[in-house]
């Protein structure tokens, strides 16, 4: 020390007092981290990333269901778009955000053609995330123009067989479902047709308005206008049941076409690792919600259909889907990318 200087050094009692509240504020942190651990979930707002930008079929009605859960749950949900090829971005989006239950994601039957489209998918979806349940499911249909002699698939096919090569098929870009949809189209009725792809939806509307196609396969709401307007006229759905919005459009089954089904669907998913009992109160919630009257209605306004499953039922769901398009994927030759 030096001279004059009058401070003094900490004795042993100081640095007593110090240390124990030092070791107080350690301790009262650890508590409160502890206590938000305990804390029953949720207990703050989820975060739920949707591949898909803002205003599409996923992004509306998981927008939809997740205002319903706020109220079952006592949380917000945070809807995050994160578009990008595969997924990719919101998958990483998701992984990041950890197995806490608090960052969930939108996974569809475009991520199960993802994993055979994408030669190195940096994600595995059915490794890294778990599933929690669908929310939506819908099909495609299968539209001619309205001054089209085809009124329904018979015709069509007829016509078809009778000119080899002569129909073309509108769809949006290579390795959509749209577009694997016309290929298993052409491969189980055994049809010659030259299947022409657009970069995007009303860009095939367009084409079919204007008869440069003969048919063209797109969601219900892609052509709502059309469809209403008279414009287009639709001839088949493609999935098991028929389109909600559309109860007059027979599907392909019912015409005929044995062993086609494509419905598409949405689901929830969250990072693995995530505890069961975070999964199965979240299932619960999403099959509380999908039963509403309410919902079922206002999801049949958008031509899906509002219907939960567990978690069990969702993986195997995404297996057959997977082993599907991959198949029909390999027959068509797609190049992956």
């Amino acid at each position: 020390m030096r001279h004059g200087d009058r401070r003094k050094r900490p004795t042993g009692a100081t640095r007593r007092i110090v240390m124990q509240g030092a070791l107080a504020a350690a301790g009262a942190g650890l508590v409160a981290r502890g206590a938000l651990a305990d804390a029953p979930y949720p207990s703050r707002p989820i975060h739920v990333i949707v591949p898909f930008g803002p205003g599409g079929l996923a992004d509306v009605t998981v927008r939809i269901a997740a205002e319903q859960m706020k109220d079952l749950l006592g949380q917000p949900f945070v809807i995050e778009n994160h578009p990008g090829a595969g997924g990719i971005a919101a998958a990483n989006a998701a992984l990041k955000g950890g197995p806490d239950g608090y960052t969930l994601i939108v996974l569809s039957n475009g991520t199960t053609i993802a994993t055979s489209l994408f030669g190195h998918l940096p994600y595995n979806p059915q490794k890294q995330f778990t599933p929690i349940s669908t929310v939506a499911w819908f099909d495609l249909i299968l539209f001619t123009n309205v001054h089209s002699p085809y009124q329904s698939v018979k015709e069509l096919l007829d016509d078809a067989r009778k000119k080899p090569g002569s129909l073309n098929i509108g769809t949006v870009n290579p390795g959509s479902t749209q577009n694997l949809a016309a290929e298993l189209f052409r491969s189980v009725t055994g049809i010659k047709a030259v299947i022409v792809p657009f970069r995007t939806s009303p860009e095939v509307q367009t084409a079919l308005m204007r008869g440069d196609i003969g048919l063209a396969i797109e969601s219900y709401t892609a052509f709502a206008g059309a469809i209403h307007g008279s414009q287009i006229r639709p001839i088949a759905a493609t999935g098991l049941e028929r389109n909600p919005a559309l109860p007059e459009v027979r599907t392909l089954k019912e015409q005929g076409v044995e062993h086609y089904d494509v419905t598409g669907w949405n689901a929830l998913y969250a990072p693995a690792g995530t505890p069961n009992a975070v999964i199965d109160k979240l299932q619960a919630a999403v099959a509380k919600v999908t039963a509403m009257p309410g919902i079922k209605q206002r999801f049949a306004a958008l031509g899906t259909i509002a219907r939960s499953t567990t978690p069990e039922e969702m993986a195997r769901i995404f297996e057959a889907d997977r082993s599907k398009w991959a198949a029909v994927i390999a027959r068509a030759g797609i190049p992956k990318r």
